[in-house]
């Protein structure tokens, strides 16, 4: 029985307060970035905020609203305090009811979000969006895990067949609740006409959303050397730590990887779910009209973050032990970027329990913490690049297309046929076929081939984060190291800090060890390119207690500065640019000792390395466009900050922009431009030190690359002035109509203006892009970076500090649906209090559950 209903009863009121009040903002109305300025002037004026914040929240706090709800399912009472930044504290007396609790108030706060988890996990979309889903749903089940469900539990914790389902039994036992009383579902349930379904453990464990790879990786690289030959494409390609093997077998047929949408059934496994207008109930629908305009918009902003996925969705964090430490103890701070929407991928909790007390965020779908600090230490993750995945391709039997040859002989494939239901349409039945290798994502039966993915999350531990339910009780570093071992997906760089001083970094991730091949393009399924096992996960790189005082790490190339073993067995040839990596090495190696205010600043950092790099070489060049060579002198006379409020920002952005394309142009042939691209690291090397491709533009490469850098700007400043305007003075980067942040709502598109207004959060002027440490994507609108942000100081636990945009709440008649964004989108942060004591002073809703109505 519920005694209160949370926020539905009108409980705002009792915990927002002037410093933090939510509601949605325009553009204009919010104050520049903090870290765009000199990192020193930022710390000090982030300090000063913080204390600000933090006073003002224990001062204004009022007495918090008190709920008591029943929970069957429980062994003993638990409570549940909910602070005034949304992160929820969950205090049980058992196991099984901190993690009951943990799924409880997880579907509680993200009720709609969950089910749309579930619904992708299953492979059920179609039952609610008809045939358009069919091949997602065949695509998740055809990834499906199928090994035994109770050894894959056991492999995250030596609990975790109990600690899953007691999670699952929360998740369920909330959605039972609102059953009970509807008026509990968020407004997307009603639009889209739908109840949520209860969970399973094979919801939990499921891939289907992990930062995996890198079969698109291959098949594109495929593709190209198909088109340019190998050499061409190793001349354009940014391949490290050294060049890896990319010939084609001869018994693969190149064109037929370039004609055929060989990875579409991968694709759907991956994709995220978009909603059309007809989904949703007539009041809510939008017009067609405007829906196709707005799709429009969203498929190019995709395109563009698929274009440069691997520059956008990556991560920072670093470890700074207490010798350079203001205070002397050892800090960590970490900023996973993701894509950024409303509601936010992460979620905090606080979990306290016999065994447990750790604090910090992982995914709302998953128990424990990902990123947090316990009582001894804390840990942050980065993507460390590994290739878990092959594309392989078969010679099938002419008369029996279930038949592939392997080692001179036929081989039958396993199937499995499921059926996917259909609203609106009859049933359909899918074949599921394996090869030894993994999934067959394309068939030609005519031409006798067929294509499958080896993936090595299909193993046992393939569940993205789970493993990190042993890192929660770490109590040093030996302990977190082996916990580490036991890191499947992703790829990560793990780092810890702990109270004792030390800091560490331990790669992990499952590496295929390849023996004869280097992955990088699809082989041949015959059995002369097989895995010879995977490494160890404690023979990847480490390092603990470094002589530098500090460990940082930015998803750059972490293997070449090592006598690394391991170079040809395993790892990968992909990395992001060094850019991020670098910036914030050169602040940490910069001799002085740093505060907390010190970190959140540089997290926040908006120094751009090719701004440094590039802006320099127009003082040998000038332009007859007296446009043109106003902003050039304007460029040199700039800080390089990609300030929000910096015209020369919005002028360099542009400028590097349409040097990047015409770059590419160059080095890449019209033929291999969808299949391969160039990095803005190879820019910059092909630039600064003109290769020959610049004579197309002049008689030596210098003065092909001086043309080609007033061409670039010229054409630049031309773009801006056509979206922008002619008055040089309103090209701000961070505006609306420029560099800002629209936080979208999975059901946006589909519903009407008005309904779209309370779904979204935004927009907010941004400033940065995705080579600066403050990485806020390279398009217009940030549609990926850090939604969460973490910062730990081991002296003293209660003085973490962190994000979450834009709200910890997916229902967005909370308040906490979107009290976080004006925060976030000003470059500032809260206070995540660990003692009780601190908590209690700044609680705003306090739960507590009772087993059956005690």
């Amino acid at each position: 029985m519920t005694t209160r209903t949370g926020w539905r009863a009108g409980m705002a009121g009792h915990y927002m307060f002037p410093s933090l009040s939510q509601g949605r903002t325009g553009g204009h109305t919010l104050k520049p970035p903090v870290a765009a300025r000199p990192l020193l002037a930022a710390a000090l004026l982030t300090a000063a905020l913080l204390a600000a914040y933090a006073g003002s929240a224990e001062a204004q706090a009022t007495a918090p609203e008190e709920i008591r709800l029943d929970a069957p399912g429980l062994d003993q009472p638990v409570e549940i305090l909910k602070d005034q930044w949304g992160i929820s504290h969950i205090y049980a007396e058992t196991e099984h009811d901190l993690f009951f609790a943990q799924g409880w108030n997880a579907a509680r706060d993200r009720l709609f979000q969950l089910e749309i988890w579930r619904r992708e996990a299953t492979g059920t979309m179609a039952e609610i969006l008809g045939p358009r889903a069919i091949t997602r749903d065949h695509g998740i089940r055809l990834f499906k895990f199928r090994g035994d469900l109770d050894t894959e539990m056991r492999h995250y914790h030596p609990r975790g067949h109990e600690i899953i389902p007691a999670f699952v039994a929360g998740v369920n036992a909330y959605i039972d609740e609102t059953r009970r009383d509807p008026d509990l579902l968020p407004i997307e349930f009603e639009m889209l006409g739908i109840e949520p379904g209860h969970w399973t453990p094979e919801v939990v464990i499921t891939r289907h959303r992990g930062l995996l790879g890198d079969a698109g990786t291959s098949l594109s690289y495929g593709r190209a050397v198909h088109v340019l030959g190998a050499e061409r494409v190793r001349e354009i390609a940014s391949f490290h730590p050294h060049q890896p093997d990319i010939e084609l077998d001869p018994s693969i047929d190149g064109q037929h990887l370039v004609d055929h949408d060989i990875l579409e059934l991968y694709r759907a496994f991956r994709s995220t779910t978009s909603f059309r207008p007809e989904d949703v109930a007539p009041e809510f629908r939008a017009e067609e009209d405007d829906f196709e305009r707005l799709d429009a918009a969203l498929a190019t902003e995709a395109h563009a973050l698929e274009r440069r996925e691997r520059e956008s969705l990556g991560s920072n964090n670093w470890v700074v032990s207490g010798r350079l430490a203001a205070n002397d103890y050892p800090m960590m701070a970490n900023d996973p970027h993701r894509a950024q929407a409303a509601p936010s991928l992460r979620y905090w909790v606080h979990l306290n329990g016999p065994g447990w007390n750790v604090q910090g965020a992982g995914e709302p779908t998953i128990p424990g913490v990902s990123i947090g600090h316990n009582d001894h230490g804390a840990w942050g993750l980065t993507v460390f690049a590994i290739n878990h995945e092959d594309v392989f391709v078969y010679e099938t039997h002419p008369d029996d297309p279930t038949r592939y040859r392997y080692q001179d002989r036929w081989v039958a494939m396993e199937t499995v046929t499921e059926t996917i239901g259909v609203e609106g349409g009859d049933p359909v039945d899918v074949e599921l076929r394996y090869t030894r290798h993994g999934p067959v994502v394309y068939q030609d039966e005519a031409r006798g081939i067929a294509y499958a993915v080896g993936a090595a999350w299909m193993e046992v531990g393939g569940a993205p984060y789970l493993a990190s339910l042993r890192m929660n009780q770490a109590t040093d570093w030996e302990e977190f190291q082996e916990a580490c071992t036991y890191s499947h997906i992703p790829g990560e760089n793990m780092v810890w800090a702990d109270r004792e001083g030390n800091i560490g970094w331990q790669a992990v991730g499952i590496a295929p060890i390849r023996r004869n091949f280097s992955g990088v393009v699809p082989v041949p399924g015959d059995g002369r390119f097989e895995w010879d096992g995977f490494l160890p996960i404690d023979a990847l790189p480490s390092a603990y207690n470094p002589p530098g005082g500090f460990i940082a790490t930015a998803n750059a190339n972490l293997v070449s500065p090592f006598d690394y073993p391991h170079l040809e067995e395993a790892t990968s040839f992909f990395w992001a640019d060094p850019f991020r990596q670098n910036r914030v090495k050169e602040v940490l190696s910069s001799g002085r000792r740093f505060s907390l205010a010190d970190m959140v600043a540089l997290q926040h950092d908006y120094l751009s390395i090719p701004a440094r790099t590039l802006v320099p070489l127009l003082r040998h060049v000038s332009s007859d466009d007296t446009r043109a060579e106003e902003a050039r002198r304007r460029l040199l006379g700039w800080d390089h900050v990609l300030d929000a409020e910096s015209i020369e920002a919005g002028i360099y952005v542009a400028f590097e922009r349409r040097l990047r394309e015409r770059v590419e142009e160059l080095l890449v042939p019209e033929a291999a431009r969808e299949h391969i691209g160039v990095s803005m690291n190879e820019v910059l090397e092909r630039v600064v030190g003109p290769t020959p491709e610049f004579r197309a533009l002049g008689p030596t490469p210098i003065d092909g690359r001086d043309a080609l850098l007033v061409e670039s700007l010229e054409a630049g400043v031309a773009d801006l002035t056509e979206r922008l305007g002619t008055d040089m003075a309103g090209w701000r980067y961070g505006q609306e109509e420029y560099k800002h942040a629209l936080l979208r709502h999975p059901l946006s598109p589909a519903v009407s203006p008005s309904v779209r207004q309370r779904l979204d959060v935004g927009p907010a002027p941004r400033g940065g892009y995705s080579f600066t440490v403050g990485a806020n994507g390279y398009g217009d609108n940030q549609t990926s970076g850090a939604s969460f942000r973490i910062f730990v100081d081991t002296r003293d636990w209660d003085a973490t500090l962190g994000m979450n945009t834009p709200g910890q709440v997916g229902d967005p008649d909370s308040p906490f649906y979107d009290n976080l964004f004006r925060l976030w989108a000003a470059d500032r942060v809260f206070p995540a209090y660990f003692s009780r004591e601190k908590i209690e002073a700044v609680t705003a809703e306090r739960i507590r559950l009772a087993p059956g109505g005690e």
